[in-house]
């Protein structure tokens, strides 16, 4: 008779806590749901999708605004596919990884080893230096980024490759999707196989992103959103811009929730190993031993109390995104928006405070 009072009393009080735990978390939703629609309003946004997971689980996902204006209709974050710009790098950076553990890519080889028709430059670099944007690659020039050519990836080459690097290889950070868009031919001669097809068939397939793909500008995509920038105050449709020839650094399409999984393969890696996922994360330093905060297509750095975060924000036309991840805390934030220009990384920073730190 004591044993089964026992066994009730711990069972109220393991209720208890679990009463406890889904109050605070409701709290937390309540408290981000205002602080998103008090962001829409301030930053105009005609669209946005949130999707927080703890644990490899959505504990908060919703969408805000809509994803087509003119026809009303909303964002919905398991299906609304949005521009997610150069947190393409990270998606991209996953499948050099995959290669690395296939020992058919060596991040430490000369990028000539794989592209070796690449124009020769003055200096040798890596793989690595060139994902860690110290490779002296240029970015973008003029109006590049608003470029609406169709271009296959190795065509776009032609944009750059001629340029001459702007320093010598690991003495400097500079960002550059240049950097990328080789990278991708990288991955399509090391596989032996066309990038995207690559991508979807060793990336995006084994961890369920089934609404990641190449945002193809010509083409009929039926959940993808418009896309829109500001001007005199109001949002408008944006400019159609070509991002195929750069898929690599800016140019796949994707939903929040499908980023969500995808930042949890960096907490429990299931498609590559743990050792990669650290090569992935490790900062480079610069030839004086300063520290980038950038590893493999992803920021490292720390928030709140020394909390680690590996993390990589996205501008295009008509996109705003962030994605971080938490490894310490087993969480991932990503935040999509169909509108340039948007402070994402302030609203990023607020439900970090909210649910992580």
């Amino acid at each position: 008779m004591k044993n089964s009072i026992n066994k009730f009393l711990f069972a109220l009080i393991i209720l208890g806590c679990s009463l406890q735990v889904f109050s605070q978390q409701d709290e937390q939703i309540s408290q981000a749901q205002k602080i998103a629609n008090d962001f829409l309003v301030e930053e105009q946004i005609p669209g946005m999708a949130i999707s927080v997971s703890k644990g490899g689980k959505l504990i908060w996902t919703e969408g805000f605004g809509f994803m087509d204006v003119e026809n009303n209709i909303k964002v919905d974050p398991p299906t609304t596919q949005f521009r997610i710009a150069s947190i393409s790098k990270t998606l991209t950076a996953m499948g050099m990884g995959v290669l690395a553990d296939d020992n058919k890519l060596d991040f430490d080889a000369s990028l000539y080893t794989y592209v070796p028709d690449f124009p020769k430059k003055k200096y040798d670099f890596t793989l690595r230096q060139t994902a860690g944007h110290v490779a002296g690659i240029r970015h973008y020039n003029g109006n590049e980024f608003q470029l609406n050519k169709k271009m296959n990836i190795v065509e776009g080459l032609a944009i750059f490759k001629d340029d001459p690097l702007l320093f010598e290889p690991g003495s400097k950070y500079k960002y550059s999707t240049y950097g990328w868009n080789l990278l991708s031919v990288v991955v399509q001669n090391a596989a032996n196989q066309e990038f995207n097809q690559f991508m979807q068939k060793k990336v995006f397939k084994p961890l369920k992103m089934k609404s990641t793909e190449v945002g193809i500008s010509d083409m009929d995509i039926p959940n993808r959103t418009k896309f829109y920038i500001k001007r005199g105050g109001k949002a408008i449709i944006a400019p159609q811009v070509n991002n195929e020839f750069k898929v690599a650094g800016g140019g796949f399409i994707s939903t929040s929730e499908d980023l969500a999984k995808f930042g949890e393969e960096f907490i429990n890696p299931e498609l590559v190993s743990k050792s990669t996922i650290k090569d992935l994360t490790t900062s480079l330093k610069t030839s004086d031993g300063k520290s980038t905060n950038y590893g493999v297509g992803i920021r490292v750095n720390t928030v709140g109390e020394n909390t680690l975060r590996y993390s990589h924000s996205g501008g295009g036309m008509g996109a705003s995104t962030f994605i971080a991840i938490y490894p310490e805390k087993d969480m991932v934030i990503c935040v999509l928006t169909n509108l340039s220009g948007a402070n994402v990384r302030k609203l990023v920073g607020e439900l970090e405070g909210m649910f992580v730190l």
